[in-house]
């Protein structure tokens, strides 16, 4: 446990030097991009797209959660330590990336686009704060941990392509920055190497 902790406070640390670093270095030209993005996105929306990426993110939570205990009822009734262990990898990859990022979500502190700027039209609004973006960094923290238990291309490239539409649905819909979304990818990939000793040999 100690060492899962110690983990973690490394992993936000270096995350919140990340955040403050960037903000000093290019704050207004990064905010400018992720203004543009989002406003060029909000222009561009159709019906179809728009129930497309609103099922994605609300399904989200479903398959972040569905993978571990999916792989942990296989491990149960197939009797398969190594698949149980697996299970748990990737559940504690979930819950540390969470915290993780709600603890940087409150230190940061980042008002959402729509509340920033009045170009911005969200197709939702929901609470919180923008930075990072929690789905992605969740939809990254379960697609690398998979992906680092069964290393086949049948599981890595599905994997990453949902988290990659995870991630796309946030801007699409209007409710984070480009910068939540990288930043919450990169947050999300880092959990699960930095937990990776957990998984099965």
């Amino acid at each position: 446990m100690k060492g899962l902790y110690l983990k973690c406070l490394f992993l936000c640390q270096f995350t919140l030097l990340f955040v403050g670093n960037g903000q000093l270095q290019a704050q207004s030209k990064l905010q400018q991009f992720d203004d543009q993005v989002l406003i060029n996105l909000s222009n561009s929306r159709t019906h179809a797209k728009t129930d497309l990426f609103l099922f994605i993110s609300k399904y989200n939570d479903v398959v972040n959660v569905g993978v571990p205990v999916g792989l942990l009822a296989a491990g149960i009734i197939n009797n398969d330590k190594s698949m149980r262990q697996n299970a748990l990898y990737i559940a504690s990859s979930s819950v540390v990336n969470g915290l993780v990022t709600l603890l940087i979500k409150k230190t940061v502190k980042r008002p959402r686009p729509f509340l920033a700027n009045v170009k911005i039209r969200a197709v939702y609004q929901p609470p919180q704060h923008s930075f990072p973006s929690g789905h992605t960094s969740t939809a990254f923290t379960t697609a690398t941990a998979l992906s680092q238990v069964y290393p086949k291309w049948y599981v890595v490239v599905p994997s990453y392509l949902w988290a990659g539409s995870v991630g796309f649905s946030r801007l699409y819909l209007g409710v984070h920055y480009p910068t939540d979304v990288a930043a919450g990818a990169v947050l999300g990939t880092g959990t699960a190497f930095s937990l990776r000793s957990m998984r099965a040999d």
